[in-house]
């Protein structure tokens, strides 16, 4: 009973966790570490004139500089030493609640994250010898830093690298192990947003409309696994890293995909997860600049979210992409996303995320709809198809097609999709299949399809805009 109250955070855990990042969130998108928080809620740390005992507007912005950019640090060291991801969790947000409390008096320290390394390191030290059950542990920790001489001042944790590679940092070991393949897809997206993006169990909850203590439940059975199924906490090694490196993309792309377009509920995008998708991939491009497949998903993520100004109108309706108002496109993320696709596929060939990538980019780079190179856009679909065999890109390959090369083509693509029974009961099938239909000027069928698509779609914008397609169809004339 003991072990498990040790591994289950208390009542009082959870809630000096929530204090420490109410203390230090209210992020932005900033530069390259950006991210926008799932709440809002800041605790005493404001940007503006704060009640008695908030900390001054510099002291606010440096807790939450050091929030985006050490969370994941601090933690990967932590549960790198301590081999207890609820301690270092714990551990971490203490260093962070005893910031918000110091700085304020004794001012923001030279060195942010080695400050918080340190105060996290011995938060931890301080909870093992209180669990003891980690005797030894605490003993060899203790003689590592007496003779180091590290328990006067820790490193910076960007220095705190991987035995085996000496340009990874523990930071990767953490996003490697949170996406590993033994742990089921929604436990991975679910523990990269708590332990790497540092969001409350309750917010990541609130983002997939599910319970809070289903989401808990979710993140611990992911812990537990990590831990009974001895899963390394380490960087892979070279052969297995391309595939391993797939897998932490496939997370983030699953986050953004969310953003993107919501699964469910009234609303039709999640900036949020957007942008938390964002600052995430930005961790990962600043860990392995190498990759162009990191750097790709980066692009497409910045090419899609420039767009989500003008995606919905003032009521939250569907705006499609011909006929939004470009001019409201975030011009800066449009030009950071197309820089980094700058230099080009690599020798072996584009990648997945590539290709995705350079289909954002040419719509990026159309001034008006009327510009849209499609006929590129259908090549770079064939490419992506000929990699991943998805019914989602063969969807989106087909409606490619016909706009590129005549709405039948596109039909006749279409009904090879639906032929294959993959994409049964999802609505943007029949969608698509409609509006390739009014184009043709089959009303009837159009028609048809848009209210078997009506049936399906999950939100209530996607619902609204249907219904505003199908009121525009044109009467067909009486005998």
């Amino acid at each position: 009973m003991a072990l498990r109250r040790a591994r289950r955070p208390c009542r009082a855990r959870r809630a000096r966790v929530r204090r420490a990042r109410r203390a230090t969130r209210a992020r932005g998108d900033r530069g390259a570490r950006g991210g926008a928080p799932l709440s809002r809620a800041t605790g005493g740390a404001t940007d503006g004139a704060g009640g008695p005992g908030s900390p001054a507007p510099s002291v606010a912005a440096a807790l939450r500089e050091a929030y985006s950019s050490d969370w994941a640090r601090v933690v990967a060291t932590l549960i790198r030493v301590t081999g207890d991801w609820d301690v270092a969790e714990e551990a971490a947000a203490g260093a962070f609640e005893r910031a918000a409390v110091t700085w304020p008096r004794d001012g923001v320290p030279r060195n942010p994250g080695a400050w918080l390394t340190t105060a996290g390191r011995n938060a931890a030290l301080d909870r093992l010898r209180r669990r003891g059950v980690e005797a030894e542990k605490v003993r060899e920790w203790a003689e590592v830093e007496r003779v180091t001489g590290r328990a006067a001042g820790a490193p910076d944790p960007g220095d705190v690298v991987a035995d085996d590679r000496p340009d990874w940092d523990d930071r990767l070991r953490l996003v490697f192990t949170c996406a590993h393949p033994a742990l089921p897809l929604d436990a991975r997206v679910a523990l990269t947003l708590r332990v790497v993006g540092g969001l409350e169990t309750r917010e990541i909850a609130r983002a997939f409309l599910v319970p809070e203590a289903t989401m808990g439940q979710r993140i611990s059975r992911a812990k537990a696994k990590i831990r009974n199924a001895a899963i390394p906490y380490r960087v892979p090694t070279a052969d297995l890293l391309p595939e391993r490196l797939d897998g932490v993309l496939a997370v983030l792309y699953l986050i953004a995909n969310e953003g993107y377009l919501a699964s469910r509920g009234d609303a039709l995008q999640r900036v949020d997860l957007a942008l938390e998708a964002i600052r995430l991939s930005r961790m990962v491009v600043a860990l392995m600049p190498e990759s162009d497949e990191a750097r790709s998903l980066l692009a497409m993520l910045l090419l899609q979210h420039a767009r989500s100004g003008a995606r919905a109108d003032a009521a939250g309706d569907l705006v499609p992409l011909p006929e939004q108002d470009r001019s409201r496109w975030d011009a800066a993320r449009v030009a950071e996303g197309l820089a980094l696709l700058a230099d080009g596929a690599p020798p072996a060939g584009p990648g997945p995320y590539r290709l995705q990538a350079e289909i954002q980019a040419v719509h990026a780079r159309a001034r008006h709809a009327d510009d849209t190179d499609w006929p590129a856009i259908a090549a770079h679909y064939d490419a992506l198809a000929a990699l991943v065999d998805s019914p989602v890109v063969a969807l989106n390959r087909a409606i490619a097609h016909g706009l590129a090369f005549g709405p039948q083509v596109g039909l006749d693509e279409l009904a090879r999709v639906a032929a294959s029974g993959r994409l049964d009961g999802y609505h943007l099938l029949p969608a698509a299949r409609a509006d390739l239909l009014r184009r043709l000027g089959e009303t009837d069928a159009a028609a048809a399809h848009y209210r078997e698509a009506l049936a399906l779609a999950p939100t209530a914008p996607e619902r609204r805009f249907l219904e505003r397609r199908l009121a525009g169809l044109p009467t067909p004339p009486s005998d």
